[in-house]
């Protein structure tokens, strides 16, 4: 999200903005008590059921955890490359 947020105004990250933001990831993740890993099956999850009904951008999918002083919120961003008109559920 950093990287996002430099990029858009042009900004390189520093060394210290590289690891505070890392710590603060760390520490949300912590908070949430949700590790990396299943974060990232998470992720997967979203990718799986998102695609029966519309064509992402895999890639450039984000999921990311963020927290205020009294919840957590989980924040997806999903390019949509197209909607499916005929999506097939698989079960």
């Amino acid at each position: 999200m950093l990287e996002f947020i430099s990029r858009l105004f042009g900004r390189e990250n520093s060394s210290k903005d590289i690891a505070k933001e890392r710590l603060r990831l760390v520490l949300v993740h912590d908070r949430a008590s949700i590790s990396p890993h299943m974060l990232n099956q998470l992720k997967e999850d979203l990718i799986e059921v998102i695609s029966n009904y519309m064509e992402i951008d895999e890639d450039a999918l984000e999921v990311n955890l963020n927290q205020d002083e009294r919840e957590v919120a989980l924040i997806a961003n999903i390019p949509v490359i197209k909607m499916k008109r005929d999506y097939s559920v698989k079960g």
